[in-house]
Formats: C-alpha cells, structure tokens, sequence
C-alpha cells in the first residue's frame, strides 16, 4: 500500500514547476486524502486553484515559509511535507544575498521546527546540485539546508518526524532553466551561450516527482537521494532546442559551475550505489554505517564523484528534440 494513500500532504513552494507537476501525478497514483499548497504568491495560487477546482483533496494557503507561526499552524493535521520552496536563481542570490538566506536557510529551520512541533510523519526537502562543493551563495544555502535537515533526525525515536533530501540536477523545462530559455531565445535566431565546453544534468519533472515518491517510502531519516540521469553538452542542449539558431559566448555568469556535480569525492565513504540511483549516508551518528539505511546498497568506490562532465550517460540531440516535442506545443523539434 502506498504511505501516501489516504494521507494528508503539505507541499511548500507548491505553485513552482515542481508543484504543478507533483499535485496531479501524486493525485492520479497515491490518491491522498488532500493536498494542501503553501506558497506566497496569490496569483500563482489562483491560476493553479483553477486547474483543480473540481477535486476537493486539493487546497490552498497563502504563507511563507520565513513566518514560523505561520508555517506551525498550517501544518496542524500534516502527515507528510514536501519542502520546496527557495530563492534559487543564482544570480538573483548572489545580488541579494541576505532574501536568500532567509526563504533557504531560516525557512529550513522553520519547516524542521513546525514539523517537529506538529508531529508530521515524514518530510523530504528539495535540493540542487549546487549544494554539492558550492561555490554560489545559493549553493551555499542549499548546502547549510540539506545539513540542517540532515541533523535533525538525531533526536529521531519511533514517534519523531523523519527528514530526508533529494538531490537534482537541472529539471527540464523548468521555470528558469536553459530549455524554456533558449526556446525564448530562438525567437530572434541568436542563443546566448555561457561557455561551449559546459555541461549539465537532465532530469524530468516527472522523474523528480518519481525521486520524492521513492524517499518517502525508502527514507529512514537523514539520506540525501540522488538520482541516474544522462547529462548533455550545452552546444548540443543549443541544437536540440534551436537547430537554425546562432550561439554567442557570452560567458559564465556570477556564481555559475561549468559543470553540475551532485556526489562529491568527500562524500564517497558515505555513499551507496542502488538500482537507479544513489544515497548518501549522514557522516555523524555512525549512520553511515548502519545496516537499515543501507539495505542492498553497494557502497562506491573511494575517489567516486558524480558529475555531469564524467557521467556514464549521456542524452542525445535526438532525443531532446522527442522530448520538447512532447512537451512544448509548437516547440523545435
């Protein structure tokens, strides 16, 4: 039986492109007793409460996540969280860095504490590749979340909340990321292209939801969750999207890596290798070494890292262009 079927889910940052794809999937396979979203933009909420108006397991709040009393008192009733709200454009982070601070890392806190305090089953956070040996403030940021959410299983009994994180790439078609941003470039024939010899992850939004679904229902308390995914060269993203489109080096912009990485070399003693992805163990607590987390986990090799430039697969022109052909109407393909 599903641990979500029948239950009550909270999903922070919910109007995002991850909400907007993680509501409908998880009402359509785990049929929940209610999906509540929480998230501080009442337009958003509108335009996605019109999508959903016939299903009552479907709800609304306008909150954020800096306001703990806030945060507490909607999480009255919660089984399970879905921590996805940040400040995430890197440059934006990196001008303003103090608002970054207060969604990543106090709003971190305060969904830790409020989950806590109202007795939630389980919580999975969202994280990124830029936590991993960040060199961005949002990385940074990200980085400090994932070990707050990490450290708090330490107070972990039979009774207590249970945290983990999931870890990802670039998610296709994103709000933000390079798919929909070329395609609006592609409009004047000129793709604005940071360094030729860049690459990154590629992941779907429905594998990201898939990624959440599992942790919940693998998740002992405190593993960070990384999934397989091919990556691909920024030239070729460029001629899947746009193939009659220019490119223009224009360089790499404020706090961005040439390539994304999710499992450092450092965190190799600690990481287990699984049918489809990888998990990595909290270094404290000797929860590394602890069979129940481990299960059938194979443990890496000591210089192991995952990287999008030394990754194993790789996606081709060919198959982007299927995908955005799927997925964006009138799109390059």
């Amino acid at each position: 039986m599903s641990k979500l079927k029948n239950k009550t889910i909270l999903i922070t940052g919910g109007t995002g492109s991850f909400g907007n794809k993680f509501v409908p999937m998880t009402l359509d396979a785990h049929d929940p007793k209610k999906i509540i979203i929480y998230s501080r933009d009442e337009m958003k909420q509108w335009d996605m409460a019109m999508k959903f108006k016939d299903d009552p397991r479907v709800a609304f709040v306008v909150g954020d996540v800096r306001d703990k009393e806030r945060l507490s008192r909607v999480m009255t009733g919660i089984d399970h969280v879905v921590h996805a709200a940040a400040t995430k454009i890197v440059p934006t982070a990196e001008y303003n860095p103090s608002e970054c601070i207060k969604t990543n890392i106090n709003g971190a806190m305060n969904v830790i504490e409020a989950a806590h305090d109202q007795k939630v089953t389980s919580v999975v956070a969202l994280s990124t590749d830029k936590a991993c040996n960040p060199i961005n403030l949002y990385g940074a940021t990200k980085l400090a979340s994932d070990k707050l959410f990490v450290a708090s299983n330490q107070t972990v009994d039979q009774a207590s909340t249970r945290f983990a994180v999931v870890r990802y790439g670039n998610v296709m078609g994103s709000r933000g990321s390079v798919i929909p941003f070329f395609l609006s470039c592609a409009k004047d024939n000129l793709l604005p292209v940071t360094d030729e010899k860049m690459t990154r992850f590629m992941i779907s939004l429905e594998q990201g939801v898939e990624l959440v679904w599992h942790t919940f229902a693998d998740m002992r308390g405190g593993e960070i969750y990384v999934k397989k995914i091919p990556s691909m060269n920024i030239m070729d993203i460029a001629r899947a999207v746009a193939p009659d489109s220019d490119t223009k080096i224009i360089g790499i912009r404020p706090g961005e890596k040439m390539h994304e990485q999710m499992v450092g070399i450092e965190d190799a003693p600690h990481t287990y290798e699984y049918d489809g992805y990888y998990k990595i163990l909290p270094a404290i607590h000797g929860w590394s070494d602890d069979p129940t987390r481990i299960g059938n986990g194979k443990k890496v090799a000591a210089e192991f890292s995952y990287a999008s430039d030394n990754n194993t697969e790789w996606m081709s022109v060919a198959e982007l262009r299927k995908w955005i052909a799927s997925n964006y109407a009138g799109g390059n393909s």
